[in-house]
């Protein structure tokens, strides 16, 4: 993966608008939340291989980008994207790694079922 280039992130998003595609979304501090001296509560979300078609894309920020998706119903986002990938040629990985490398969020768009 490499850092996140907005203009090229940007495009990568547009070539999947108003296509039928499969969504994985994850978020997690998992283990990582001893960080608040054993305080912290153990937080996640995880989708995959939902369907949605999106008509509008949007990316911004300058460190931790988020990313919107425009569905007919509504918006889905991920926030704190550090990184970016283009995957078999029909599958757009972003993630967002802490100072550790640790993985964060993920937000992966693919006109194919992930495995």
């Amino acid at each position: 993966m490499e850092a996140i280039r907005k203009d090229i992130v940007q495009e990568q998003l547009n070539s999947f608008k108003n296509k039928r595609v499969y969504i994985h979304l994850e978020t997690t501090n998992g283990a990582y939340a001893s960080h608040f001296g054993n305080q912290g509560v153990n937080v996640g979300a995880y989708i995959r291989n939902a369907q949605i078609t999106f008509t509008e894309a949007v990316i911004k920020g300058d460190v931790g980008y988020r990313v919107g998706l425009k569905t007919e119903l509504g918006w889905l986002y991920a926030e704190g994207l550090t990184d970016w990938e283009l995957y078999n040629q029909n599958q757009l990985l972003l993630a967002g790694h802490d100072a550790d490398g640790r993985l964060m969020v993920a937000l992966q768009i693919s006109e194919t079922p992930f495995q």
